[in-house]
């Protein structure tokens, strides 16, 4: 034998052991349904080696409605004599349900025309595509209808998404709102420097969730203080690829204003806590004239002409946070807190 008859021998052979060693499961079957070979993906799917299943009808694997299916699968392709290309589901060996995805064809085989498979196993695929689509439409209702503003925001701070309430609020149209750079939507104040670092530490991925107020400014030029979380998603090695912005409190809208001073917002907290002016100007160690200076001026500030009228207002403006006691101010109620 010379080297140009050995070469097209060795091919052969080594073509078969990549198939026979190939994950995607193949066989060949005769017209009569009976097994001729398969590799030892496709054995595996019963729990054999392809020894045990040379010879075998397809009856003697599969269920009765399976096998009929088969058949009928493999008559059809000696019929139209073509490839054809299609999904089928399966049992598994342990009795649930699966999918195959592949091409059926003829083949030669002994001087006779028998039928081929190769399949891909895709049930775990494509379970985890209807997971995940399920997934995507549980946070698509919970984000729609929840009544909580939300946005997807890019690593670089632009929004990505926006449901109708995130949009109401800034009094935009989703698709305007979609787009912007969020610091566009926020009022410059002292504490978004320290914004800026957290959601720094939030696309490196040193944090995963940050909670923080901010003071938000709509399409009117209104203003409102509004408590968020920041939560990432989508990691890649180093840095975080979105965060979700959900904001979970809201004050009433307003003009912008003047900020209050540290010594307004304290007196402030004391009236909202029940103290009295005299007691104001002791904690504060200041004089009664300068306390009654400081609350006539927060009157003006604040459009509240009694002391009930102007805690109120300290609440809805969301200067006073509501969740806390003793009252103190919204900026200083949580500061940034992080997981």
């Amino acid at each position: 034998m010379d080297d140009s008859t050995l070469e097209p021998l060795l091919e052969r052979a080594a073509f078969a052991d990549l198939v026979d060693l190939a994950p995607a499961a193949a066989f060949i079957r005769d017209s009569d349904g009976r097994y001729l070979w398969t590799n030892h993906a496709y054995a595996h799917l019963y729990g054999l080696v392809p020894e045990q299943i040379a010879g075998k009808c397809i009856e003697d694997l599969d269920a009765p409605a399976d096998a009929c299916r088969f058949r009928a699968l493999d008559q059809e392709i000696l019929r139209r004599g073509t490839p054809v290309r299609h999904t089928l589901g399966y049992r598994r060996r342990d009795g649930s349900a699966g999918r195959a995805v592949g091409h059926r064809f003829p083949v030669r085989e002994n001087a006779r025309t028998c039928v081929a498979g190769i399949y891909v196993d895709v049930t775990d695929h494509v379970r985890a595509t209807v997971q995940r689509q399920e997934a995507e439409e549980n946070l698509q209702a919970l984000r729609d209808h929840s009544g909580l503003p939300c946005a997807l925001l890019s690593a670089n701070g632009r929004v990505v998404e926006a449901n109708a309430a995130a949009a109401e609020l800034f009094r935009l149209s989703p698709h305007d709102l979609v787009g912007r750079r969020a610091h566009t939507l926020l009022a410059p104040e002292p504490g978004l420097d320290r914004l800026h670092r957290r959601w720094n530490g939030l696309i490196a991925r040193r944090t995963r969730r940050v909670e923080t107020s901010a003071v938000l400014v709509d399409a009117q030029g209104l203003q409102r203080r509004a408590q968020f979380h920041l939560t990432t998603v989508g990691h890649c090695a180093t840095r975080a690829r979105h965060v979700w912005a959900v904001v979970t409190q809201q004050s009433l809208a307003h003009e912008a204003r003047p900020p209050l001073t540290a010594a307004q917002l304290r007196i402030l907290s004391l009236l909202a806590k029940g103290s009295s002016n005299s007691d104001i100007a002791a904690s504060l160690k200041l004089s009664r004239q300068t306390v009654d200076y400081h609350l006539s001026r927060l009157r003006q500030l604040l459009g509240a002409a009694t002391r009930p009228a102007l805690v109120a207002r300290a609440y809805v403006l969301g200067i006073l946070a509501p969740c806390a006691w003793p009252p103190r101010s919204a900026t200083a109620a949580h500061p940034l807190s992080t997981v």
